[in-house]
């Protein structure tokens, strides 16, 4: 234990009432080498660095820095014990200098009074650890993500850290930018610093890594070599040796008509999406990995994303500038966060479920809302008192079911779903997918992007695998192995 800066020995976390994120999870971290976490979406990653930053308190298990047990009880009290983690969405102030954000909450004081010309000293010497090239007076916001990205390392330094966890950190940077946080990452493992590297990318980690612990079903699989273990084997410790196929439901055969082509689109980020196509009465399923393009591919059919290219929408050519565009052509999206981005969480029920379908009246009649609401509502088994109530006094199923019903009531006939079961319970999840079932059979073309290949797999008539913007795969479920699409989804392989 002693050899190791960092020891996690058989963690739990059970978040009531009787859901298990993580069952025995262990990790031993050596000082100066970069040891990567890998495990498939709900592996228990999430959970598991929240526990180490002390943002989440186990439930059972022990950690140990530098061989001496400790009971993390916060970020905060994590940061003493030399432990720093940097979120994939940096948690910096934009409108400050990096300078004040380097020291947000640790500036150094003369009798009570931040010490400007001390903070300004160690502020250069931190930036000039990492390399970099812009000042400390500069404000955040007018930096580039790689050099935010530098600035939240060069923040672990001045809090001493001996452990830098960094999450998913390749998800917004390019190909440049990466290799100069890789040089850092070096320079940082000379220097002592032990780096905890969270990437879905085989090829990142063969790149930069050490070690690697292998998370699947909230337990530790094991520890492995890089150097030493196949992509092969990685992919198997990832998804497991004995998979059988998950049992689906019999579908009918799709029988409609194309209802949406996607000839071409090119966007922001590298995205470039081509020959996707989905018909009415079908169900497609889009998976990938975290910043594989699915969510910017969706927002870009709804119009909230500028794109290049060339689609048909029942056979019409189809290029929405504004998501009022897509609205009117028939289609709706219900977005990855229902709360910000779906719905007026304080605003009633009826309103929030007729916001489409009366934005072109300059008068609100809440008659008709509720009288278009009401039977809606029930056709999808909502739970809820009357329809004045506030949304956000409903449970998230019911919430989802306030969103879908929006764009029923609008008249949607191409739904765009992004990640539709997120914070849902099991039983509301099967709801969810009944809804998209019978949407369908009543002849919807629906599009649903989901990091649960599981859910994909029971519901979908055909599967795309994304992979750093590319839809790179097309599997039909009823005869693939599910093993297949997670291959492809880890390995980027090209399938179709």
């Amino acid at each position: 234990m002693p050899d190791n800066v960092l020891t996690v020995r058989n963690v739990s976390k059970i978040f009531l009432p009787s859901i298990v994120a993580l069952e025995s999870a262990s990790l031993e971290v050596r000082p100066g080498e970069v040891h990567c976490l890998l495990g498939a979406n709900g592996a228990g990653k999430s959970t598991l660095l929240k526990i180490i930053a002390g943002a989440f308190r186990p439930t059972g298990g022990e950690l140990a820095i530098g061989g001496q047990p400790v009971e993390l009880r916060s970020p905060a009290d994590a940061a003493r014990h030399g432990i720093s983690m940097i979120y994939q969405e940096l948690d910096l102030v934009p409108q400050l200098t990096v300078e004040q954000n380097l020291f947000l909450g640790h500036a150094p004081t003369r009798m009570g009074i931040i010490d400007h010309a001390e903070r300004r000293r160690r502020a250069n010497e931190a930036l000039a650890r990492v390399g970099a090239r812009f000042r400390p007076d500069a404000r955040v916001e007018t930096l580039s993500v790689a050099n935010q990205q530098l600035t939240a390392i060069a923040r672990s330094l001045t809090m001493d850290a001996k452990v830098i966890i960094m999450d998913e950190p390749s998800a917004s940077l390019n190909e440049t930018e990466l290799k100069s946080v890789f040089e850092v990452i070096r320079e940082l493992v000379r220097q002592g610093v032990a780096i905890v590297y969270v990437s879905h990318r085989l090829g990142e980690l063969r790149e930069i890594g050490d070690r690697v612990t292998v998370l699947r079903g909230g337990r530790t699989i094991g520890t492995y070599s890089i150097e030493e273990t196949s992509d092969t084997a990685l992919v198997e410790a990832i998804i497991g040796k004995q998979r059988s196929l998950i049992e689906r439901k019999p579908r009918k055969p799709v029988t409609g008509d194309t209802a949406l082509r996607v000839n071409r689109l090119r966007g922001a980020e590298g995205l470039d999406i081509a020959g996707l196509e989905v018909r009415w009465g079908e169900v497609v399923g889009l998976t990938g990995l975290n910043g594989s393009g699915r969510t910017s591919f969706l927002k870009a059919l709804f119009g909230a994303h500028h794109f290049d290219g060339e689609i048909l929408l029942e056979d019409r050519p189809f290029h929405p500038r504004h998501p009022a565009d897509a609205i009117r052509r028939g289609v709706g999206l219900v977005p990855e966060n229902r709360k910000t981005e779906g719905l007026v969480l304080h605003a009633p029920i009826y309103k929030n479920a007729t916001l489409p379908s009366m934005r072109s009246s300059w008068l609100t009649r809440h008659k008709l809302q509720k009288e278009r609401t009401v039977p809606v509502l029930k056709s999808l088994s909502t739970k809820y008192g009357k329809p004045e109530q506030a949304v956000v006094q409903l449970s998230g199923g019911n919430q989802q079911k306030v969103v879908l019903a929006k764009w029923i009531i609008n008249g949607a006939r191409i739904l765009l779903l992004d990640e539709p079961s997120r914070g849902l319970d099991i039983g509301a999840k099967a709801d969810l997918y009944d809804l998209v079932d019978k949407l369908a059979e009543d002849g919807a073309a629906v599009i649903v992007a989901s990091s649960e290949l599981e859910e994909l797999y029971a519901a979908c008539d055909n599967i795309w695998v994304f992979h750093e913007g590319r839809n790179i795969g097309r599997y039909d479920p009823a005869n693939t192995d599910r093993d297949a699409i997670l291959r492809a989804t880890i390995l980027g392989e090209q399938h179709v």
